[in-house]
C-alpha cells in the first residue's frame, strides 16, 4: 500500500517523520503544503481539519502526531532500523526522550519563533528570553544525560533521535549551545552527520531565509 506524507520540508516535525522514512528507505510520496500546491492543502485539511502537519496517509488510514506516525511505520512498514526497541523498559526510555525533545527543546524554540513572527520587537525579545531559560536548562540536563551514550536512548538510533535531530538543529539556531556543553554539541554534530537527517536538512536549505530569527551561516 502506497504512503503519502503531507508536510513542509522546513518544518521540524515534518523532518522528524522524514528521518524515520529515510532511515528505512520506506517508499512514499511527499506532498508539500504551500501556496503553490492548493490541491494538497485542501486534501490535507479535509483529512485532518485541526490543520497540523505532518499527516501520513496509509491507504484509507490517516495517521497524525509524529511519534504515533513513527510507531505506525514500525508496525505497518517495518524496516531494518528498529526505531522503537522491543524491550518494554528500553521502549519506555525511548518514548521519554522523544517527549523530552518535543516538549522541552522544540516547544521553547517554537515559542521564540512565534514571538518573532508577530513582527513586534518586544514580543520577539520576550520569546527569546523565555526560550533561553528553558533551553539552557534542557542543555544542562542533556549534557549529563549523554555522558555514556552515543544516541539519545543508548547505543542505537531510535525514535528519540528522530525527535532530537530537528529539535537540536533549530534550538542551536535560536539559543546557541555553549562551549560548556561539549557532549551535547558533539551529539548534535552526530545527528547532522546521520544520512537520513543530512538529507532532510539539504532538502530544506532553500527555505532558510524564512527563519524569522535569522538562520546562521552554518550547518
Amino acid at each position: 500500500m502506497s504512503l503519502a506524507l503531507y508536510g513542509h520540508p522546513f518544518s521540524s516535525y515534518t523532518q522528524k517523520v522524514l528521518i524515520a522514512l529515510y532511515e528505512n528507505e520506506t517508499p512514499f510520496e511527499f506532498r508539500s503544503i504551500g501556496p503553490e500546491t492548493p490541491q494538497y492543502t485542501a486534501d490535507w485539511l479535509r483529512r485532518w481539519p485541526l490543520g497540523k502537519f505532518p499527516l501520513l496517509v496509509d491507504g484509507e488510514r490517516n495517521v497524525v502526531e509524529t511519534s504515533i506516525i513513527i510507531e505506525h511505520l514500525q508496525l505497518a512498514h517495518p524496516g531494518p532500523v528498529r526505531l522503537l526497541p522491543a524491550d518494554p523498559a528500553a521502549a519506555l526510555e525511548t518514548r521519554f526522550m522523544d517527549r523530552f525533545f518535543d516538549l522541552h527543546v522544540m516547544s521553547p524554540v517554537q515559542h521564540a519563533v512565534g514571538g518573532a513572527l508577530t513582527g513586534d520587537a518586544v514580543k520577539k525579545e520576550e520569546g527569546l528570553a523565555y526560550a533561553a531559560g528553558k533551553l539552557e536548562a534542557a542543555y544542562a540536563w542533556l549534557e549529563g544525560y549523554l555522558a555514556d551514550r552515543t544516541w539519545a536512548a543508548g547505543r542505537d538510533f531510535t525514535l528519540a533521535d528522530c525527535a532530537a535531530a530537528p529539535a537540536m538543529f533549530y534550538a542551536d539556531w535560536t539559543v546557541p549551545i555553549g562551549a560548556q556543553f561539549p557532549l551535547l554539541r558533539a551529539y548534535r554534530a552526530r545527528l547532522l552527520a546521520r544520512p537520513s537527517f543530512a538529507r532532510a536538512v539539504d532538502e530544506a536549505r532553500w527555505f532558510r531565509p524564512h527563519f524569522p530569527l535569522g538562520a546562521p551561516d552554518r550547518d
